[in-house]
């Protein structure tokens, strides 16, 4: 199959790498020129001819701006795409624009899946993505075989937008954990106790997760440098808090920890990891 890949960065090149590796003819497009460099693929000139080229599109891009920009805007891939091909977005936007997009597509034909991912940057390397998915059931089904090149778990949440609110919630309990990583590591730390140790201890019983294996020992060995850049984390909570404040669901923990971002935003971290959370609390 010919598949189109738009966002080659940190996820997005293993992720349209691995479409290559599995026989896919992989065509893409890229802001910046350089990073479409070595990848085994044909480079077009804008999302319309990607889209002319291609059955099915994937985007793994920043913000609900740049999705809608690519999808629906000049020489985007809405004037390229043919009546039944696929836009599967793997981007993190919000809701109601995932479905703005969908409702704009679904006038020339084109359907589109929200499927925002989960599992870093590691994830996208090894495969291993979780892959939460807003639309047609039928759809998610013609794709399926595409997305089990990039994940282990693909899951049909609903119509189109559920697929971001999923994401969202999953953001929301993620750092949220983070902080909470951080928190035991500056009481343990404030007290004069190995942190390392602490880790280890915790990891062999109910506070044991993922988070606290990766994030936690990024914290005792002070390694900030970027997995996924805190700055991605801050706009992500921005929209969770904007769903809840449309919806007028309580979320006093969320806003906690988007305040806590706020604050690592402000010291200029922003580019490095969100492991920077034990640096903000260490301000203090």
């Amino acid at each position: 199959m010919k598949v189109g890949f738009i966002g080659l960065g940190v996820m997005g090149r293993p992720m349209a790498l691995h479409l290559q590796a599995a026989g896919h003819e992989l065509h893409v497009w890229a802001r910046r020129p350089q990073s479409a460099e070595g990848l085994p693929a044909t480079v077009c000139a804008t999302p319309a001819e990607l889209g002319r080229a291609c059955a099915v599109v994937f985007t793994v891009i920043t913000s609900s701006a740049d999705v809608e920009g690519v999808a629906l805007g000049p020489d985007g891939l809405i004037e390229g795409m043919a009546p039944g091909s696929v836009l599967v977005d793997c981007s993190t936007i919000a809701p109601d624009v995932a479905r703005r997009i969908a409702g704009r597509l679904g006038e020339k034909g084109i359907h589109l899946l929200d499927a925002p991912v989960s599992g870093g940057a590691q994830g996208a390397i090894d495969a291993t993505l979780a892959i939460m998915a807003g639309g047609d059931a039928a759809v998610l089904e013609r794709v399926r075989p595409l997305l089990e090149c990039l994940g282990k778990r693909i899951v049909h949440v609903g119509p189109n937008g559920a697929g971001q609110v999923a994401k969202a919630c999953n953001q929301m309990i993620m750092v949220a954990a983070i902080q909470a990583a951080a928190e035991a590591m500056r009481l343990a730390g404030a007290a004069g106790v190995d942190c390392g140790k602490v880790r280890q201890a915790l990891a062999g019983g109910s506070a044991a997760s993922r988070v606290l294996d990766v994030m936690g020992e990024r914290m005792v060995r002070r390694d900030f440098a970027a997995g996924i850049e805190a700055r991605l984390h801050h706009k992500d909570y921005g929209l969770v808090l904007q769903a809840a404040h449309a919806s007028g669901v309580p979320l006093p923990l969320t806003a906690v920890v988007g305040q806590q971002l706020n604050a690592l935003m402000a010291q200029g971290w922003g580019q490095d990891d969100t492991a920077s959370l034990l640096r903000v609390l260490e301000l203090t």
